[in-house]
């Protein structure tokens, strides 16, 4: 396994020790399959959305869930007993059921859902707290020990 000395970034970016894990989770030799194929599209600044071709699923059988910054898309095929007697010459459509999940950025809420044609889109927006927006610092010309 490789090991990657993040020490000199953490001299300039203050406050960002969840980087490591995050470097450590991209790392990860175990990569999600790449079914079902999907988009990431900026739509404006701080408007994202997914989506998702998940051809032959019905709402009942998709699941969206977000968690501590991870979104978990799941596709779990309803079992039909008339499905099993098929006799396919060629399946390329695939139809199994599938797990995939995004890690969010801070801040970042997903907004809704939609299933159309086969395409599932998944609206996100990253909403920042005035308490973290940028704010201007004035500076006053006397020591500020003296003025108490």
């Amino acid at each position: 396994m490789r090991t990657v000395d993040l020490s000199p970034l953490y001299r300039s970016f203050i406050g960002f020790d969840h980087l490591a894990s995050l470097m450590d989770a991209a790392a990860r030799t175990d990569k999600q399959p790449s079914f079902p194929p999907y988009n990431i599209e900026l739509l404006e600044q701080d408007r994202y959305q997914i989506t998702m071709a998940v051809a032959g699923f019905v709402e009942e059988e998709l699941t969206i869930e977000s968690e501590n910054n991870t979104l978990k898309v799941v596709g779990q095929k309803a079992d039909k007993a008339d499905e099993r007697e098929r006799k396919f010459i060629h399946q390329g459509i695939a139809e199994r059921n599938f797990e995939r999940k995004f890690q969010l950025g801070d801040h970042v809420k997903v907004l809704g859902a939609s299933l159309e044609h086969g395409l599932l889109k998944i609206d996100l927006q990253r909403e920042i707290p005035e308490a973290l927006k940028p704010r201007k610092i004035e500076i006053n010309s006397g020591n500020l020990l003296e003025s108490k």
